[in-house]
């Protein structure tokens, strides 16, 4: 199955308008801050980033500009894109998604003032709507493929299969574990760790910490059961699942860089120590699963046509022309008396 062409176009004008939502929250943190760096420091999670006025976004809104982008080019540029826009919708509601009990919270009236939570709220609801319509445009602006001169979805290979569901699984694993530790350690945050609230800091516009961490996990076992089916949507669902936790990894080996946390290995404790290698951990499975994910696989087969209309067993070539509205043709030699 293929889009159709206006569904390319809509999905691509989709995309668009969820990149503007979040480059223009972007932007805004970037006016918004004293110096760039310290609102890097943020996205990074240094505990010692100090603002004047506080961030709206996460590190997580550069790659959804990313997605957004790539999403929209893809439209634009291929038919066989349904899993790309699709893939950009159920992020976008997964990620905006709390901001509709969270955002009109009481905790935030002394952090932020009324009109940019009116606009949070506005974007949301906007991000929302076009993710859901970009599901169902993926979903209903399919076609089947016609002839072999159009190019259907691509599934990803074997071995690229496999690759992606050992690397994401075990991801997901280690993510899952790292939440249940925190479930042990910190009962008293939750359910403010999943669903917002006084206890933990989360950006305006942004999920809770722990609704992240779930996300993560449910995309990489979901894109990793999908690489191994080779289902033509996988390759869409690894790229985001490998993105995000590549740049977890990478954020997490620069908080260890910065704090110098390497040069005092041996001495950490088990578990700190356990959290570097996770690190690492995550920017090596993450760059593996990100190139398996982008290695071009087998194009979906493609059914064989009919029989034309109005043709069946015993017509066609070498069996004479069809029959007319009024039964069989005279023959060529008409018997006495015809």
């Amino acid at each position: 199955m293929i889009l159709t062409r206006g569904a390319r176009v809509t999905g691509a004008v989709l995309c668009a308008v969820l990149a503007l939502i979040v480059a223009g929250w972007i932007v805004r943190d970037i006016n918004a801050a004293d110096d760039i760096g310290q609102l890097g420091r943020r996205w990074a999670g240094f505990y010692d980033a100090r603002f004047t006025v506080l961030p709206t976004t996460s590190v997580s809104d550069p790659v959804l500009l990313v997605v957004y982008a790539a999403a929209a080019v893809a439209a634009l540029r291929s038919s066989a894109s349904a899993g790309a826009l699709a893939a950009a919708g159920a992020v976008t509601i997964a990620v905006r998604l709390p901001g509709l009990w969270n955002i009109g919270e009481a905790r935030w009236d002394g952090r932020f003032p009324d009109e940019l939570r009116t606009r949070a709220m506005i974007c949301a609801f906007v991000a929302l709507a076009a993710g859901i319509a970009l599901i169902i445009t993926a979903g209903a602006g399919r076609r089947p493929v016609r002839d072999f001169t159009e190019r259907p979805p691509a599934r990803p290979g074997t071995g690229a299969g496999v690759v992606v569901l050992l690397g994401l699984g075990a991801a997901a694993v280690v993510v899952a574990g790292w939440e249940i530790r925190q479930a042990l350690r910190g009962p008293d945050l939750y359910p403010d760790w999943y669903l917002g609230g006084d206890r933990v800091f989360q950006p305006l516009t942004g999920p809770p910490p722990g609704w992240f961490s779930a996300l993560l996990v449910l995309l990489c076992l979901f894109a990793g059961v999908s690489a191994v089916s080779r289902a033509t949507h996988a390759r869409a669902f690894g790229l985001i699942a490998a993105a995000l936790l590549l740049l977890e990894g990478i954020l997490s080996v620069i908080r260890t860089v910065h704090y110098e946390l390497l040069q005092h290995f041996l001495d950490l404790p088990v578990e700190s120590e356990l959290l570097v290698l996770t690190g690492f951990f995550e920017v090596f499975v993450g760059a593996v699963t990100l190139l398996a994910a982008a290695l071009p696989g087998r194009p979906a087969p493609v059914p064989a046509p009919g029989p034309e209309p109005g043709y069946g067993p015993g017509y066609g070539p070498g069996y004479g022309p069809p029959p007319g509205p009024f039964g069989p043709p005279p023959p060529s030699q008409p018997p006495p008396g015809w």
